[in-house]
C-alpha cells in the first residue's frame, strides 16, 4: 500500500479481516476507486455481521446487508446516524459492483466514513470507550485529479501534519522517502503481494465469526443489553467532515429522484436547468452568496437547500435558505410567494436522520401562529424524508409543507 500507514491498523487488535479489508480499500484508491468502494462495502458487511453476532443474532448465509441493518434498527442496536452511513456505503458499493460506478471523491468520503465506523464498533465492543485513532491518513492522490479532490487531500494532509509531534513527523517523512525511492515496478509487485496476502486471510474470517458467536452464546441477557447500550453511547465516533456530509446529502437527493453531484453538477461548471430533468444544481448564485443547492423541476426552481456539516444544528440555517429564496438570481419562476419569495420551498440539512417527534418545516400554507404562507421555521408533525422530485408539481406548491433534512 503506497502510503505511510493504514488508517485501519487499530482494528488488527479486534478483527484482522476488518483491518485487511480497510487496507485493501486504501490500496486500490489511487488507481481503481470503484474497487476501493467494493472493498469498503465488504468492510461494512463484515462490521455489521460482527456487530450482529455480538448482539446474539444467529447468522445464516441468506442474511443480506439490508436484512441485518433492518434487524439492528429494530433492536435499536445501532444509532440512526450509523445506519445512515452504512446504507450510504452499501448503495455506492452496489453501484460499483453492478455498474462499475465510483469515483475518487466518493471513495475518499467512504474511506473516512469507514474509519469512523470502525472506531464506533471498537468503542462499543471493548472497554476502550474513548478510543481515538488520531488524524486521518490521506491516501496518495491519483495521477489525474480534480481541483476539489486535490484541495481535500491537501487539507487532510495539513490536519495530520499539525497533529503530529516533530518526532512523529520525522519518522513519517523517513518512511515516505523510502516509498518515493521505490521503482514503479517494485511498488507494483509489493502491492500485488500485499493484496494477495490480505485476500488469503479472508478465508479465515468466517471461522473467526463462528468462534465469536460461541463466546457470545455464553453471555447473559444483561451483558448483551450492555453491548446495545454501549453501541448507542458510541455514536459520537460518527462525525463526518464537510466533504463527506456533501456526499451523504447528494445520495439522499438522488434517492428521492434528483440528479445530484455537488462536485460536478455546479453552476460554476456551466450546469443549467433543463426541460425534462430534475436537477439539484450546486452553488447557485444569489445576491447573498451561493446557495448550496437549487432544486429545479425542468426550468422551474422549486427549492433551495442549505447544507451544513454533519455535527451542526440546522435550526438556524433555515433563515439563510429564506434569504437565498428572496434574492436568488437567474431563474425563470413567474410568481412570488407571499409577495417576496422567489422559490416556494426551502430546506436545511446536515445529512443526519431525524430525531424526536417533530422537525422544522417550511412551506406556503403551513399552519402556525406566524403569518400563513411565510417562509419561516415552523414546528409541525414529523416528516421523515426529503420531498421527492416528482412531488414538486406546480399544482402542489401552494400548500405542501416539506420536511427538513
Amino acid at each position: 500500500m503506497d502510503q505511510v500507514q493504514s488508517n485501519f491498523e487499530f482494528l488488527d487488535q479486534l478483527d484482522g479481516e476488518l483491518a485487511n479489508l480497510g487496507r485493501l480499500a486504501e490500496s486500490y484508491f489511487q488507481e481503481d476507486p470503484s474497487t476501493s468502494l467494493i472493498k469498503l462495502r465488504q468492510f461494512s458487511e463484515r462490521l455489521v455481521r460482527r456487530h450482529a453476532v455480538l448482539m446474539g443474532v444467529d447468522l445464516v448465509d441468506a442474511d443480506t446487508q439490508v436484512d441485518l441493518l433492518r434487524r439492528l434498527k429494530y433492536d435499536r442496536a445501532a444509532p440512526d446516524r450509523v445506519l445512515d452511513v452504512l446504507h450510504h456505503i452499501r448503495k455506492l458499493g452496489n453501484a460499483a459492483v453492478h455498474e462499475g460506478q465510483g469515483d475518487h471523491r466518493q471513495a475518499l468520503a467512504c474511506l473516512k466514513m469507514s474509519v469512523q465506523l470502525g472506531v464506533w464498533h471498537l468503542r462499543a465492543s471493548t472497554k476502550d470507550r474513548d478510543f481515538s485513532p488520531g488524524p486521518f491518513v490521506p491516501p496518495r492522490a491519483p495521477q489525474s485529479t480534480t481541483d476539489d479532490l486535490a484541495k481535500e487531500l491537501e487539507r487532510l494532509r495539513r490536519e495530520r501534519d499539525e497533529a503530529l509531534t516533530a518526532v512523529q513527523k520525522a519518522e513519517e517523512q523517513r518512511k515516505q522517502a523510502v516509498l518515493d525511492a521505490e521503482s514503479a515496478e517494485a511498488r507494483h509487485q509489493r502491492e500485488l503481494s500485499e493484496r494477495q496476502t490480505w485476500e488469503a486471510l479472508a478465508q479465515e474470517a468466517d471461522k473467526q465469526l463462528q468462534e465469536l458467536a460461541a463466546q457470545v452464546q455464553a453471555q447473559t441477557a444483561a451483558q448483551k443489553m450492555e453491548f446495545v447500550r454501549a453501541s448507542n453511547a458510541a455514536v459520537g465516533a460518527i462525525d463526518l467532515d464537510e466533504q463527506s456530509t456533501r456526499e451523504l446529502i447528494d445520495q439522499q437527493l438522488r434517492d428521492r429522484g434528483w440528479e445530484a453531484d455537488s462536485s460536478e453538477l455546479r453552476y460554476g461548471n456551466g450546469v443549467r436547468p433543463t426541460k425534462g430533468k430534475n436537477l439539484a444544481i450546486a452553488e447557485w448564485p444569489t445576491q447573498s452568496g451561493p446557495a448550496d443547492y437549487a432544486l429545479f423541476v425542468g426550468e422551474n426552481c422549486v427549492g433551495i437547500v442549505e447544507a451544513k456539516r454533519y455535527r451542526k444544528n440546522v435550526s438556524a440555517a433555515i433563515d439563510q435558505a429564506e434569504r437565498y429564496s428572496r434574492v436568488i438570481q437567474g431563474i425563470e419562476n413567474n410568481e412570488k410567494w407571499n409577495d417576496e419569495f422567489n422559490v416556494p420551498f426551502v430546506f436545511a440539512t446536515n445529512g443526519r436522520p431525524y430525531q424526536g417527534s417533530a422537525v422544522l418545516v417550511v412551506g406556503k400554507g403551513a399552519a402556525s401562529g406566524k403569518e400563513e404562507g411565510k417562509f419561516s421555521a415552523l414546528l409541525a408533525p414529523r416528516q421523515p424524508d426529503w420531498v421527492a422530485s416528482q412531488g414538486c408539481r406546480k399544482s402542489q406548491l401552494r400548500s405542501k409543507a416539506v420536511g427538513l433534512g
